[in-house]
């Protein structure tokens, strides 16, 4: 085991913390009926039983169930977080106090105790990694080959952790099986779309006590959170310009009522830049001297590589805290470009920040839950990436449904016989 020490050890108030967290926990869960339906199943079939799952992920009060839901279904779980701001310390303090969970996760961590804790979770040798960003399978496969045997599989959360993963496995590099959790419809119809647009915006607004009626807001992307983000802006009374590199996305955007720029174009007119590409060095040096004062700049990307900070710090003559959360950039022509969450995923990492809402979670950790089960029962799934099953993404949904009192219609025998045809034409 690691010397890094678990979030109980390292908190001076640790009983206000854990009542506080559990206070989060317990308000979250009462918005959760998947989970809750899958934990009341778990405890009494125990499907995870002699497990060692470790998880990388944004610690607070919705990833929390999900922890607890493995941890009762007979597993030991250890966890710990995937950005440095993103832990909510009290609801860390709240796992880590169940005696079948090990919580590292600590908010405000540099890079070095950010890989302490990774390191402290894959101590623990899991037969199950749970991803969000990939950090932790990374780390397993460069410092920790030797544990790969034992594990039966992943699941990954993110955009970002799924493109990395697809690479690792393109070049032969990914030695155990992970679910694509983040590619499935009940995350990325609910989670991306939703689940960005809502968060991303209402942390700025609330960070700023900005608007956004009127604004011009540049959208970095148009794939499933750039659509919520695009969406829910219009939706206030934004004026939404997308930029993309695929043409196809770019043409959705156009048809969609969009303006669609270059950004050298758009960062003439924009008055909030947000990037939800997953990719680095979307917003950069050229960009900077073309923006208007007062601009702000946030990105929803799971990594801070979006917008190149370093050279904006290279071009600024001055920078202070505008506001908790928000760093002013001084140009030297007077301008001030103000960046939101350090650049880091702004709906979880800005102060006032609380991530997706409670019922979009849901569904995605509902998912994951299912797909852990899945690794563990069916023990079926050679290396690589793989889709996660279609019957357990409309399982998910249908508890869903139920859930929410709304009933659907079934295809009849004739019907179903029909689509499974080839044989019936005009």
């Amino acid at each position: 085991m690691t010397d890094y020490p678990p979030i109980g050890e390292q908190l001076d108030d640790l009983e206000a913390a854990r009542e506080e967290g559990r206070r989060k926990m317990e308000w979250a869960a009462q918005h959760m009926p998947i989970c809750t339906r899958l934990r009341e199943e778990y405890e009494e079939e125990q499907p995870l039983e002699g497990q060692r799952i470790g998880m990388a992920m944004h610690v607070e009060a919705k990833t929390a169930i999900l922890v607890e839901t493995l941890a009762e279904a007979g597993a030991e779980v250890a966890v710990t977080g995937c950005n440095p701001l993103s832990t909510h310390d009290d609801v860390s303090a709240a796992l880590d106090s169940h005696d079948s969970i090990t919580s590292y996760a600590k908010r405000g961590v540099d890079d070095e105790e950010y890989y302490q804790a990774i390191e402290a979770v894959i101590s623990h040798e899991p037969t199950v990694t749970v991803d969000d960003g990939m950090d932790m399978i990374a780390a397993i496969h460069e410092d920790h080959p030797e544990l790969i045997e034992g594990i039966l599989g992943g699941c990954e959360e993110t955009t970002t952790g799924v493109h990395r993963l697809r690479a690792m496995d393109a070049d032969g590099a990914l030695e155990y099986p992970v679910f694509a959790v983040n590619d499935t419809p009940m995350k990325r119809l609910f989670d991306n779309v939703h689940g960005t647009g809502e968060s991303s915006l209402a942390s700025i607004a609330m960070t700023t006590n900005l608007s956004w009626a009127g604004k011009n807001v540049v959208v970095a992307g148009y794939g499933y959170c750039g659509k919520g983000v695009a969406k829910k802006a219009a939706g206030q009374n934004a004026n939404v310009i997308v930029t993309e590199v695929e043409p196809r996305r770019a043409l959705e955007a156009h048809m969609e009522g969009y303006d669609v720029l270059p950004m050298a174009e758009a960062a003439e007119v924009g008055d909030v830049f947000l990037t939800t590409t997953g990719n680095r060095d979307v917003i950069v040096e050229e960009h900077f001297p073309e923006m208007k004062d007062g601009v702000l700049l946030a990105n929803a990307g799971h990594f801070d590589i979006e917008i190149d900070l370093e050279a904006l710090d290279d071009l600024a003559t001055e920078r202070y805290e505008a506001r908790d959360g928000v760093e002013a950039y001084v140009m030297d022509d007077g301008r001030r470009l103000n960046v939101v969450a350090e650049g880091r995923l702004v709906n979880l990492a800005a102060p006032v920040a609380l991530g997706h809402p409670v019922e979009v979670m849901d569904q995605s950790f509902g998912v994951q839950a299912a797909c852990v089960r899945e690794l563990v029962e069916s023990k079926a799934y050679g290396p690589g990436v793989h889709d996660v099953p279609d019957e357990l993404d409309k399982e998910i949904a249908e508890i869903k449904l139920e859930a929410d009192g709304v009933s659907i219609d079934s295809l009849t025998d004739t019907q179903t016989e029909y689509m499974g045809s080839w044989e019936h034409g005009t």
